[in-house]
């Protein structure tokens, strides 16, 4: 139990306590999904350190293995939780990300990034783009992972996110315009429930990274004000929201921004009706969940 003494500054239950000195308590114990390198199953998976000392993993999920090798798009996906909360191995990320590679033939890379307020922002921001740079470099075939060495196709690369993730994929996808890979074309960029800024301070922002307002002058928190924006890659960029989401309007601000904006890609938003934030995740199986599913598998064949 939390000491007496200590202030709670946001509670979100059944989730999270974090208080003002800056730490936590997470409310329901971590469950995690193994990975399995079944080769008969429809999805294989299975779990990369790329960085031995911060500890930075990812989690690659592939289709069933076939001979000859096929070349598919390459899905780079950062989950969500707040910046503070989940791993590349819980449930609903795991599944959720099983789901599209087998529905949609393609292989994925799930970053595990280190967990705020133990690590305080921007830190799982800097180890995802540390993890994509790893990623990135296979677009050669000399990589130290064989699966993105004979399956990914780094002429097709997506990136994105959902809730936080969205927030920390979109920041990795800037920096990746800027430093421009060599071999990797990043086509589209998916921004799932996205948690960005607004003109009031986020409290869990703030606490997280004291040294930002939490607002949407910080460029993480609204990109379209980062003068880099031209630098985006990708030909287009789908966001997703939810009417019942309390993120809902911070995410159509910034497609309504990038819209504006100096890069000169499109931009798409697809709104979920009745529903609440990352619904999808928790609730796989009903009709809406699925229009997500169906709507991303479409955004990689049409890009």
């Amino acid at each position: 139990m939390a000491s007496a003494t200590k202030e709670i500054a946001i509670e979100m239950p059944p989730y999270f306590r974090l208080f003002t000195d800056g730490t936590i308590e997470r409310l329901p114990p971590p469950i995690n999904t193994p990975p399995s390198d079944d080769p008969d199953a429809a999805v294989r998976s299975k779990d990369v350190i790329i960085d031995p000392d911060t500890g930075v993993s990812v989690r690659i999920f592939a289709p069933r293995h076939r001979a000859p090798p096929q070349k598919l798009p390459l899905v780079v996906y950062i989950h969500g939780g707040a910046f503070c909360m989940g791993a590349a191995s819980s449930p609903p990320f795991h599944n959720f990300i099983s789901k599209l590679v087998e529905k949609g033939n393609l292989i994925a890379v799930s970053v595990d990034y280190r967990l705020a307020p133990e690590n305080p922002l921007p830190i799982p921001f800097d180890d995802s783009w540390t993890a994509f740079q790893w990623i990135a470099g296979h677009a050669d075939g000399g990589g130290a992972d064989p699966w993105l060495n004979e399956y990914a196709d780094f002429r097709r690369v997506f990136i994105g996110g959902e809730s936080a993730g969205a927030t920390i994929a979109n920041d990795v996808a800037i920096r990746a315009g800027v430093r421009r890979f060599g071999g990797v074309e990043i086509l589209g960029i998916f921004l799932v429930h996205p948690f960005f800024g607004n003109k009031h301070v986020d409290k869990v922002y703030k606490i997280l990274c004291p040294t930002s307002s939490g607002r949407d002058d910080d460029p993480r928190l609204n990109p379209a004000v980062d003068s880099r924006i031209r630098e985006m890659p990708g030909r287009r960029v789908i966001f997703f929201v939810a009417e019942k989401d309390f993120l809902r309007d911070r995410g159509r601000a910034y497609y309504e921004g990038l819209k504006k904006s100096e890069w000169s890609g499109e931009v798409e938003i697809m709104e979920s009706e009745g529903e609440g934030h990352c619904f999808h995740l928790f609730s796989p199986n009903t009709d809406k969940a699925a229009a997500i599913t169906d709507r991303l598998l479409a955004f990689f064949n049409a890009t």
